[in-house]
């Protein structure tokens, strides 16, 4: 049996009305579509197929969470998906696809949505993969911080190192609702003006 058999669509044999698919999806369905971003998964997968006058409304729901890298620190990153996905699909002469409708050649005698699926569920997931402010590993986030100093990156990585120098303040700065909070900037800034003021009387 094929790695997605199990998600084959014997459409011709759906009757008109509405029939309910669901399904799961864990690793092995990521190692399976190659995916380098989603290193583990647990979703749920849920297709409603509604026949009518020989088109058959598709309507999928993918909720869950799937596991990825965090950019930052490399820690494990649990990112949660709910996504959905409609698309018409209809038998004809040839091929052909738009954003609504799917026609597929007299031909088929199945529709594989395996890949329907994959895609609602990566493109639910961001851009940027990263932990929340202050949730990072801090060992492997000085670490990468030391390392980019050594290269000599560029303005980007040092806007990153200053914002995970503000994360850090924020983790060990106490919990003293009394005092008004301030700005980690600005006691850094305070700090150097006190250094150079001692230099200067020395």
């Amino acid at each position: 049996m094929g790695k997605f058999s199990e998600f084959r669509l014997t459409l011709k044999n759906i009757p008109e009305g509405t029939l309910e698919f669901e399904y799961h999806l864990g690793k092995q369905f990521f190692v399976n579509m190659e995916s380098a971003d989603i290193h583990d998964a647990d979703l749920t997968v849920k297709l409603t197929v509604t026949h009518k006058h020989d088109i058959y409304n598709l309507a999928f729901h993918v909720f869950g969470t799937v596991t990825l890298i965090c950019d930052r620190c490399l820690d494990d990153l649990l990112q949660p998906i709910d996504a959905t996905y409609d698309i018409a699909v209809k038998y004809g002469a040839d091929y052909s696809e738009t954003d609504e409708l799917l026609v597929i050649p007299e031909s088929d005698n199945y529709l594989n949505v395996s890949y329907m699926i994959y895609d609602t569920a990566s493109l639910a997931i961001p851009v940027k993969h990263v932990h929340p402010l202050g949730k990072c590993n801090r060992a492997m986030s000085a670490l990468l911080r030391k390392h980019r100093a050594t290269k000599g990156d560029d303005e980007d990585a040092e806007l990153a190192d200053q914002l995970m120098d503000e994360m850090e303040t924020m983790d060990s700065a106490p919990d003293d609702t009394e005092q008004a909070p301030t700005d980690p900037r600005w006691d850094g800034l305070k700090k150097l003006s006190i250094q150079s003021d001692s230099d200067n009387e020395g």
